[in-house]
């Protein structure tokens, strides 16, 4: 039976990839809905047929979608097809992604672009080992809208127990994984029976065609009606305007809307929108759009972070789970290091853990390696070494999403699916709620910085004892003063003494609040634009803890960690300098002088008014 497609303009797209194991009937599939729905161009089915005649073959529905005369030869697909119908209004874009294991990697790819997915299943053979991976691999992609398609009943005299029992079987396979299809639908592709018209031959289904279930797939809520994410590209002074520049990847904003910067907490409302060459100037901007906007006062903020509306905040987290694609020259390690890239934020990261290895060329499972192959996809956990703003794929495409680069090479791509809880999440949570309801004065960050010709920062000392710690740090102090710096050397024996006397021994013994008191202290000298000097004589051996506490709760001004140690020992992460042996405390000032103008905290010159950078 022939319907005839809708013929107007559709009001939405819809991506759909079909799946399943070689010879299942994919290509049947697609050439009998194309044909059933009157979608096929002029001539089409007469070319195939020709061809059909000249190589001596009968002709299948299968050739109407294997429109290369190579496939058509070697009798399977072996690239991923892209191709649309429109029906009752929207337009279905297929991708047809090969089944046999040679070209699983063209599947991940056609997969990885799909809003929804039919997987099919051959009657006759039932539930074989690439139909469990494809359905797997479904679920690691993170396509949610599925439904299976049970084909070639028909060579199984369309018996409902056959059908039953392979959705029973495949059922309780995708239940592993919390994989929920929408619908099982028996149907003979090559008949026609249940594609687009409800066939009288399984009367005992009573369920959606194929073509019903394509319908009742979910489009993905419009980028600009989804909750704010403008990823900063860059910042410009242009004429006395500071103009933050970016692109917005979902939501809208305009004049007036109040924004939140991630990771730093920064907030301002948007004073203007900027578009260059263009009068009168918008007043808005939405997702797909490359705007600047200035802001009603003067906040510091930088590339990769990213502005949202306060009411839909992004994660913010330095570790997170995530299934990644490797294409690199060199295999992906645990424990190395990489670059990882989240919309316009650059970051380094580790891989913490790789929990699961799927082989690309057959599927084949991996458990218990610290080593990721070539064309191999892995569930693993990154660790990054600053935090960064982000959101799970399934929520958001651009802010989900992520690529690693291993020396200057893109070698890998990937999705993030859980956030991970680190030990800092409590100390972020408490900086994000302290600067949400933090009362300001009329003198901002810049104005503190271009008066006293530097930006505010800390300079933290770790290490063991009797390694110079506090004389290196007062003789910075005493540096920084005599060249007009603004420093101050924080102490912590003097909080021991004052600000933490009311704790107990078991409480100090523990760190967590003294580091807690300890940053929030650093936080409120941060803000009078002071260089803080300070070491961690108080917290012993916890060291490390204190110094991470620190640098969260003072985020986003920078922290400048140097560690000073007798012998050679591993230093803290992210540390900055580190001085073994008998130090040069001179040499050693300058350096640290030298680090602080790198990282953008010291003007070249008093004096000077520049436009600062921090290289955080």
């Amino acid at each position: 039976m022939s319907t005839t497609a809708t013929s107007t303009k559709p009001s939405e797209n819809l991506n759909i990839v079909i799946v399943g194991h070689v010879d299942h009937g994919k290509s049947t599939l697609l050439g009998r809905l194309y044909a059933d729905t009157g979608s096929l161009p002029d001539g089409k089915l007469e070319k195939v047929q020709a061809i059909c005649r000249q190589q001596g073959k009968e002709f299948e529905y299968a050739f109407l979608f294997d429109a290369f005369l190579e496939e058509q030869e070697q009798g399977i697909t072996i690239d991923t097809a892209r191709t649309f119908f429109i029906w009752k209004g929207r337009q279905y874009i297929i991708i047809d992604a090969p089944g046999h294991k040679e070209f699983l990697k063209n599947m991940i790819s056609g997969a990885a672009r799909a809003e929804a997915a039919l997987l099919l299943i051959d009657a006759l053979e039932g539930v074989k080992e690439q139909s469990k991976k494809h359905g797997y691999l479904l679920s690691l992609l993170g396509v949610r809208q599925f439904a299976v398609v049970v084909n070639k009943m028909d060579l199984v005299g369309y018996r409902q127990d056959v059908f039953e029992g392979i959705e029973k079987e495949y059922r309780e396979f995708l239940g592993q994984f919390k994989a929920v299809p929408a619908q099982f639908i028996p149907v003979s592709a090559k008949l026609g029976d249940n594609i687009v018209s409800r066939s009288g031959k399984m009367a005992w289904y009573t369920g959606p065609t194929v073509l019903d279930t394509l319908s009742q797939f979910k489009k993905e809520a419009a980028r600009a009606e989804q909750p704010l994410r403008l990823a900063v590209q860059d910042v410009y002074k242009f004429d006395a305007r500071r103009i933050i520049a970016g692109r917005i990847m979902a939501g809208r904003l305009k004049v007036g809307d109040h924004l939140v910067f991630s990771p730093s907490n920064k907030r301002a409302n948007i004073k203007s929108v900027e578009a260059f060459n263009i009068d009168p100037p918008p007043t808005e901007g939405q997702a797909g759009q490359s705007v600047g906007v200035t802001l009603d006062e003067q906040i510091f903020v930088e590339r990769g972070e990213v502005a949202s509306h306060q009411e839909h905040l992004p994660l913010v987290s330095t570790a997170f789970r995530a299934n990644v694609f490797w294409l690199g020259k060199r295999p992906l390690e645990k424990g190395r290091k990489y670059l990882l890239r989240v919309a316009t934020k650059e970051v380094d990261c580790e891989v913490a853990d790789i929990h699961r290895i799927i082989d690309t060329m057959d599927l084949a499972q991996q458990q218990g390696s610290g080593v990721v192959q070539k064309n191999q996809v892995a569930e693993l956990t990154l660790r990054s070494k600053a935090p960064i703003a982000l959101d799970l794929s399934a929520s958001f495409e651009s802010t989900g999403r992520f690529v690693l680069v291993d020396e200057y090479d893109i070698a890998g791509g990937g999705i993030v699916t859980e956030q991970v809880h680190d030990d800092q999440e409590f100390l972020r949570e408490e900086a994000r709620r302290r600067d949400f309801a933090w009362v300001k004065g009329e003198v901002g960050i810049e104005d503190r910085a271009k008066q006293y010709g530097h930006r505010a920062a800390v300079v933290v000392f770790t290490g063991g004892r009797h390694t110079g710690k506090s004389f290196l740090a007062r003789k910075l102090e005493g540096r920084l003063v005599a060249d007009g710096r603004h420093a101050y050397l924080l102490d912590g024996e003097n909080l021991r003494r004052g600000l933490d006397a009311d704790l107990s021994e078991e409480e100090r013994g523990q760190t967590t609040e003294m580091a807690r008191r300890y940053g929030e202290v650093a936080r409120l000298l941060i803000d009078t634009g002071l260089i803080v000097v300070s070491t961690t004589n108080p917290f012993g051996l916890a060291y490390k803890e204190a110094v991470q506490a620190i640098r969260t709760l003072v985020h986003p001004a920078p922290v400048i960690a140097v560690h000073m140690s007798k012998t050679e020992e591993e230093p803290p992460p992210n540390t900055d300098i580190v001085l073994t042996g008998p130090t040069d405390f001179d040499a050693a000032t300058r350096r640290i002088m030298e680090e602080l103008k790198k990282r953008g905290v010291l003007a070249q010159a008093i004096g000077a008014k520049p436009t600062f950078q921090y290289s955080i």
